[in-house]
């Protein structure tokens, strides 16, 4: 398998590995964010797919001082080698791309590692990087598209308008608590449409983005990328899919976070291996992957997931 198979779009000659970044800046972003800066002298090749929502996993140290131990990419995953305890992860996308450096906004909030550590985040500290892998897939065909998101995936949202708004006609529907909290395109020239919905903004009900998304006009020329809590994202694909009967190419439904995530993860462990092993089959098969993701879909809902 070479590295085209591995990380799509990355170019070839990239080695895939996890790189050392070092915080370079700091900066609040409106009400609600934190940027992180990331760069140093290990992301002098770090690769970009040029697609809005790609994605990396960031491993951070035991302390924000102390130097990340460090995974190595197995296929489109990560191992450590044996007797070293694996760093804590979390997966954000990537808010902007430079030659040798990243930007990631971190939400503001309560609790949470990586919420933790951006807020204390400085100059000189590190974290791992995993190479990027991106998931917004626009057909050829679309001549709109309409992007939802709720906080935690509105930096995703902004940088595919960012990336695409030149060429499409976009519409950005992005649930935030206040006003303060509203961020915009930072693209010279390119003006996309706002919709700003008022909520907790962090997937938490009641949520007002799949009602957003019923009364949206969504054409058979409209592409629809819904990013936020995994349940919001689920109830979005199968309005999506089963009310609208919309073609598996026209939407993208991301879930980037779990509401309750220690809760859920209790209730996950507690099926057993049987539903383990299921869920893993289905995952693996190679069937058609919509009707894969409802089975899917269905087995989490059925559970109370």
């Amino acid at each position: 398998m070479n590295v085209r198979d591995t990380y799509p779009g990355l170019p070839s000659t990239y080695a895939p590995r996890v790189h050392v970044a070092e915080v370079t800046a700091v900066a609040r972003v409106g009400a609600g964010m934190v940027r992180v800066t990331l760069g140093g002298p290990e992301m002098s090749d770090y690769p970009t797919t040029g697609i809005g929502d790609e994605y990396v996993r960031l491993f951070f140290p035991d302390e924000p001082d102390e130097h990340v131990r460090l995974p190595f990419v197995a296929g489109r995953g990560w191992d450590y080698p044996e007797g070293v305890e694996p760093s804590v992860m979390r997966t954000y996308t990537m808010r902007a791309h430079r030659p040798g450096s990243v930007d990631v906004d971190f939400v503001s909030h309560e609790g949470g590692v990586a919420a933790a550590w951006a807020a204390q985040a400085r100059v000189g500290q590190q974290v791992g990087l995993t190479p990027p892998i991106a998931l917004y897939d626009r057909p050829s065909w679309a001549r709109r598209q309409v992007l939802l998101a709720d906080q935690p995936a509105l930096p995703a949202a902004l940088r595919i308008a960012e990336l695409t708004g030149a060429a499409i006609e976009t519409t950005v529907i992005a649930e935030v608590p206040t006003s303060e909290h509203q961020l915009g395109v930072e693209a010279i020239g390119i003006h996309p449409a706002y919709v700003w919905l008022r909520g907790s903004g962090n997937g938490r009900a009641p949520s007002a983005l799949v009602s957003a998304l019923r009364r949206a006009n969504i054409d058979q020329e409209t592409y629809v990328w819904v990013a936020g809590e995994t349940r919001l994202t689920r109830d979005a694909r199968k309005y999506l899919r089963h009310e609208r009967r919309l073609a598996g190419e026209a939407y993208k439904c991301v879930g980037y976070w779990t509401d309750h995530a220690e809760e859920w993860e209790a209730r996950y462990e507690q099926l057993g291996k049987e539903f383990h092993d299921r869920l893993d089959a289905l995952y693996a098969s190679e069937g058609d992957a919509e009707e894969i993701a409802d089975q899917i879909s269905e087995m989490y809902e059925t559970a109370g997931l």
